[in-house]
């Protein structure tokens, strides 16, 4: 028989689709459609891990790693809705979440940034959609899994050198003891605000005296002088960052170790799936955009571009799942179909394109592209729970860069422009709506109502 006497039909859950994204890099478009992708064919009733192998298991730590970028691509309010239904139903008497829900019999629960997606998930469906009602359903399921977290540390705060750690992180060891208390100090500031989201102002003190001492506590085991993290791993100063764990003397030689670190090889990234969810947000947080830019565009060994050049049609689950000199990794763990590694798809909106929420549910909208060498131009949808949000920036032929805007009906936006002190921005499409306010480290900044705008950068005298 020939190839035309079969029809492949691709299974998915009904999540419609709410977001696009385009650019002039090729390569960064081919990974785009690989996130959506492997999204489509991991989307089945629950977040499997991966379609393909004789697993499918609806593994938490991947999904809370995704499920920001998952909300970009499609509408996955119902979805996680459901899911988390499953989540709760498959925690642990001890208030442990388990690694897997629906819960695979006889299998383990309480994994660091595995059971956090028992928190952070639903936070992130309230952040995007706005709904207060997931939060009050398993907010009693969080404070058993805080309480789990908080048993556990033996009264140090400092939770236990146990679970997955950063998983197939690539030629780098983060200390599993960092990595857990790290994230039981963020979910604890989770549960913190979801107090106050649902009315709880003595849970909020509570949970946020709480995390306050896991902090101290960080600090004290694992932060040295001269801001040297235990591991001095990518990833334990990229969850220390993220997470705001370190006092604010602390921040820049933490951050310098981070670029420090890429830098020594050769401009690599070396995170495993928990690093890799918020290393691009945090080298833009600490002002290294390029460095950011730089692992967008990698295509040598390891980052997203090397597997697109050498055939990937989705995201892969290893980093080193092919290589020239070694060929396929072991054949009994290594899935060409895993969308971890495509969070970056959520830096893609958020900062390439610059389409951002200020608090739930994208009513108060903040867009700001942060720009760097590689791309000359990019197209962004997002048909938010108010709207779609349009962006598209370029560079015309004689270098000046333009950026067209949508910003939904009944919403507001702060508006950052990329722009030095020394050059001219001008809104040529909405003049009359968009209010200049200030200048703020390397942005022009606007208050702009619903409406469509163009802004125009261009060397020169300035003018707002």
């Amino acid at each position: 028989p020939g190839l035309d006497t079969i029809t492949g039909i691709e299974l998915t859950s009904a999540t419609p689709v709410v977001g696009s994204f385009a650019c002039s890099d090729p390569m960064a478009n081919t990974l785009y459609r690989n996130v959506c992708q492997t999204q489509r064919a991991n989307f089945i009733d629950i977040p499997t891990d991966c379609p393909q192998r004789d697993e499918r298991l609806g593994w938490m730590g991947d999904a809370q790693i995704y499920v920001r970028t998952a909300s970009f691509n499609t509408d996955v309010a119902a979805f996680f809705t459901k899911w988390m239904v499953d989540v709760e139903d498959a925690q642990l008497p001890n208030g442990g979440f388990s690694d897997v829900s629906p819960r695979k019999v006889a299998m383990d629960g309480g994994t660091a940034a595995w059971g956090d997606a028992g928190v952070i998930c639903p936070w992130t469906i309230y952040q995007v959609y706005g709904d207060t009602q997931i939060l009050a359903r398993h907010y009693g399921a969080m404070q058993k899994w805080i309480d789990y977290c908080k048993e556990t540390t033996k009264g140090t705060l400092l939770r236990p050198a146990t679970g997955y750690g950063d998983w197939l992180s690539i030629q780098a060891d983060t200390p599993k003891d960092v990595l857990a208390t790290a994230y039981f100090a963020h979910s604890t500031k989770l549960v913190a605000d979801i107090a106050k989201v649902l009315g709880k102002p003595d849970d909020a003190a509570r949970y946020q005296k709480l995390f306050d001492d896991i902090r101290k506590a960080f600090n004290t085991a694992y932060v040295s002088d001269d801001g040297t993290i235990k591991g001095d791993t990518q990833t334990v100063y990229v969850l220390a960052l993220a997470f705001d764990l370190l006092p604010e003397a602390m921040r820049r030689p933490a951050a310098k170790r981070l670029v420090d670190n890429i830098s020594a090889r050769q401009w690599h990234l070396s995170t495993g799936f928990v690093g890799t969810k918020d290393l691009m947000a945090t080298l833009n947080a600490i002002g290294a955009t390029d460095v950011a830019y730089h692992l967008f565009h990698n295509e040598t060994f390891p980052s997203w571009g090397f597997s697109i050049q050498h055939g990937a049609t989705s995201i892969w689950e290893r980093w080193d799942g092919w290589t020239p000199e070694n060929g396929f990794q072991d054949p009994g763990m290594n899935s060409f179909a895993h969308y971890s590694f495509g969070a970056v798809g959520r830096w893609m909106f958020q900062y390439v394109a610059g389409i951002d929420t200020d608090g739930p549910g994208f009513r108060q909208l903040v867009l700001k592209p942060h720009l760097a060498d590689g791309l000359d131009w990019i197209e962004a949808r997002y048909a938010s729970i108010c709207g779609e949000i349009f962006s598209r920036w370029w560079y015309d032929d004689n270098k000046t860069w333009h950026w067209r805007m949508t910003i939904p009906a009944n919403t507001r936006a702060v508006v950052y422009v990329p722009s030095t002190q020394s050059q001219k921005v001008q809104v040529s499409v909405g003049a009359d709506f968009a209010k200049f306010i200030k200048y703020e480290a390397g942005y022009s900044v606007f208050q702009a109502p619903a409406g469509t705008y163009e802004f125009t950068v261009s060397g020169g005298e300035r003018k707002d």
